[in-house]
């Protein structure tokens, strides 16, 4: 288990986990999110800095359903969704060779996990 991006806001003195998901939001998204906060705060968080703020980008959620399933919740976090664009925007076509590499060598890891 890895936090897919992390970062610190210097503004709110606070480390910031980000975690992406594919497809539309699990409930069980959100107990991975808050072990990431805990353990960000056990471990990492300086006495003087605020508790660790979580973020969770799904590609789609049900919004009734998320509201019930961040109710009870303590930890700062906030739940969001992404869209991705079907066309790679004009400045971005140079950079086509590098994401294709990237998706080359996901690919062969997938490979390598399933055997």
């Amino acid at each position: 288990m890895f936090i897919d991006l992390l970062f610190y806001h210097r503004s709110l003195r606070a480390m910031v986990a980000v975690e992406l998901k594919m497809g539309k939001f699990r409930a069980a998204y959100l107990g991975q999110l808050e072990l990431y906060l805990s353990a960000l705060d056990s471990t990492l968080k300086h006495p003087e800095e605020n508790p660790s703020i979580g973020f969770l980008l799904c590609e789609k959620m049900n919004k009734g359903f998320v509201e019930f399933a961040v109710r009870d919740k303590t930890k700062p976090l906030g739940i969001a969704t992404y869209r991705t664009l079907k066309t790679i925007p004009e400045p971005y076509k140079r950079l086509a060779p590098v994401i294709e590499g990237v998706k080359r060598v996901l690919t062969e890891a997938r490979k390598g996990e399933a055997k």
